[in-house]
């Protein structure tokens, strides 16, 4: 199976911004649950805090911090995006995952954008870092992905992801703007 040489940086590079975003909020949150009046360095206006993000119950869905999800999974992106950029071969299967985990993703990061507008209303800038590191990454393994397909359907689909990642984008920030800026 094919990486394109764009996809095989993003998931090095990707990961790694996704990484420190995640631990950069993992340190916070261990920094508020030691001081309840710790102020994390995010918490710069009633927009952009952090601080009240990461004591939501959305900020761990699960039971645990959403950013250990994070460290986790950007840990393996970085992993494979080494290993690509090293010439290794890796089995499809692994380009199949890496569509199915940041599909997944994105899906959790829209809900996750679509709590942190319309319920918190308030945005964490480094959440914002790992949704923009991880819609990149679905767009561009899916493209690759569908490209593989001898479907004409699933080609022409491969061409479409780009506009995918534009139009989340797009409605995100117009989002933002219109319920939270305004």
């Amino acid at each position: 199976m094919t990486f394109s040489k764009p996809l095989q940086w993003l998931l090095l590079l990707g990961g790694l911004i996704g990484f420190w975003a995640s631990m950069v909020l993992t340190n916070d949150k261990i920094k508020i649950l030691q001081d309840p009046n710790y102020i994390s360095n995010c918490d710069i206006n009633s927009i952009f805090s952090c601080g009240e993000i990461v004591n939501t119950a959305q900020a761990s869905v699960f039971g645990f911090p959403n950013t250990l999800i994070g460290i986790s999974t950007f840990s393996v992106l970085i992993t494979f995006g080494v290993l690509l950029l090293a010439k290794v071969e890796l089995p499809n299967w692994v380009l199949k995952g890496i569509v199915i985990g940041s599909g997944i993703a994105t899906i959790f990061v829209s809900w996750l954008a679509y709590q942190s507008i319309f319920i918190i209303g308030a945005l964490c800038a480094y959440c914002i870092v790992a949704w923009g590191m991880t819609l990149p990454i679905f767009s561009l393994s899916a493209r690759d992905l569908l490209r593989t397909s001898a479907k004409p359907l699933f080609l022409s689909l491969s061409n479409l992801m780009g506009f995918f990642l534009l139009g989340w984008t797009i409605v995100v920030v117009a989002l933002i703007y219109i319920f939270i800026v305004l």
